[in-house]
């Protein structure tokens, strides 16, 4: 297990900020191992993201303790026997020296800490959270929240050159996606390409792969669908580092490598909404008003080619346009592909904002001024999902403004 210097440079700095901003002792967990049906089948182990950003290292059952600028780590060393199955293991003490902390001391040592006031994210993990319960650990600390979303929102040096890392994997393993497509005959194996080169770089999934001809199921992850000449593609994969940094990336192709007229028209008036709500990224700019482009250069869109008929302020103002783009612009990325949203939305809504409940705003995941060096998505798109097709043509109201006949 190693890390870059530039990475033990900044873990060290990520704690001694987080120490300024939060002076109560703390405690961050990694989580243990999930079976995927008897005790000894593991899924793959993927560290906590509080644990990672400040450890480094996807240690198992291991928990980190900040306490007045000092690091101890509590973790135990493979036994013996472990080497059988999974080789050489490094030592507490080379451990120690690759993430820099303190002390390393065994697990059970934690129990020290029953009874004390310490602050602590809670896992979703059920071995950290029947740790944590022993502990006394009943609720994620907000304070404590706080402090690590005003660290993780805006990524230092090493954070940025680890998700440039993911995203330009990511790039290659879409294009060899894109290259496999002809001679391909279902979407599985468009994705085997796709994932095969995450794979070749030592990466995973930040997520589950959406390969699919059935663009209209958001999170479509089923892949046996037969490709066919006219069919659209929707790929919306991205690489993740051994670090657990993430990537996120949506494109559309035609399976036969050529669109249609139609589809190359809807491709333009989505492509019109990324473009714009980049080209409006700057520091400062409140992340609602990119979403608010985006939803304009689609409704912009649609009267242009007469899918909707009206005035575009008018159509926007009853948010007919999210009826074909029924989600937010996108959200923050980092250690998670959404993220944070483990701390529901402490981390994408500012102090004192709440959720919208207008159509397609309540699904923004992110209500913040963008800040040096955040790191956010843009994925605008156009879906036709049959129940929300049927839900504005049982509204009168949005019934009048879509020309059924060009849409079809």
């Amino acid at each position: 297990m190693l890390l870059e210097s530039l990475t033990q440079q900044a873990i060290i700095q990520r704690r001694s900020r987080l120490a300024k901003l939060h002076s109560q002792p703390i405690l961050l967990w990694s989580g243990g191992p999930l079976a995927r049906n008897f005790r000894a089948n593991h899924y793959p182990f993927r560290a906590s993201s509080h644990f990672l950003y400040f450890a480094g290292l996807p240690l198992m059952n291991a928990v980190l303790c900040l306490e007045n600028q000092r690091t101890t780590l509590f973790w135990d060393e493979p036994e013996a026997g472990d080497e059988l199955w999974h080789g050489a293991m490094p030592s507490a003490t080379d451990i120690g020296a690759t993430i820099q902390v303190d002390q390393v001391v065994p697990f059970q040592e934690l129990a020290q800490w029953q009874g004390q006031s310490f602050s602590t994210i809670l896992s979703q993990d059920a071995t950290a959270r029947l740790h944590q319960a022993q502990l006394g650990a009943q609720e994620t600390d907000t304070a404590l929240a706080e402090a690590i979303i005003t660290l993780r929102l805006q990524h230092d040096e090493a954070a940025i050159a680890q998700i440039k890392e993911a995203v330009a994997v990511t790039g290659d393993a879409h294009k060899a996606g894109l290259r496999a497509t002809p001679e391909a005959t279902q979407e599985s194996e468009v994705r085997a390409a796709i994932e095969s080169v995450f794979m070749t770089h030592n990466m995973s999934p930040a997520y589950g792969s959406i390969v699919t001809t059935h663009g209209e199921v958001l999170h479509n992850q089923s892949y046996h669908h037969q490709l066919k000449a006219g069919d659209l593609l929707l790929v919306d994969a991205g690489a993740e580092t051994a670090g657990g940094w993430a990537s996120d990336v949506t494109r559309t192709w035609p399976v036969s490598g050529t669109f249609s007229a139609s589809q190359r028209a809807i491709y333009d008036v989505v492509l019109a909404a990324h473009d714009a709500a980049i080209d409006a990224l700057h520091i400062g700019q409140e992340y609602r008003q990119i979403h608010h482009i985006a939803s304009q250069a689609i409704t912009e869109g649609l009267v242009d080619l007469n899918i909707l008929q009206g005035d575009v302020h008018s159509l926007m103002e009853q948010d007919i346009q999210a009826y074909f783009f029924p989600h937010g612009v996108g959200h923050i990325l980092g250690l998670d592909v959404h993220d944070m949203e483990d701390l529901g939305d402490q981390a994408g809504y500012a102090a004192g904002r709440q959720r919208s409940d207008r159509m397609g705003w309540c699904f923004l995941r992110l209500d913040r001024p963008l800040q040096d060096s955040m790191v956010v998505t843009i994925e605008p798109g156009f879906y036709q999902i049959p129940a929300l097709l049927k839900q504005a043509q049982e509204n009168s109201q949005i019934n009048a403004c879509i020309n059924w006949d060009r849409l079809a």
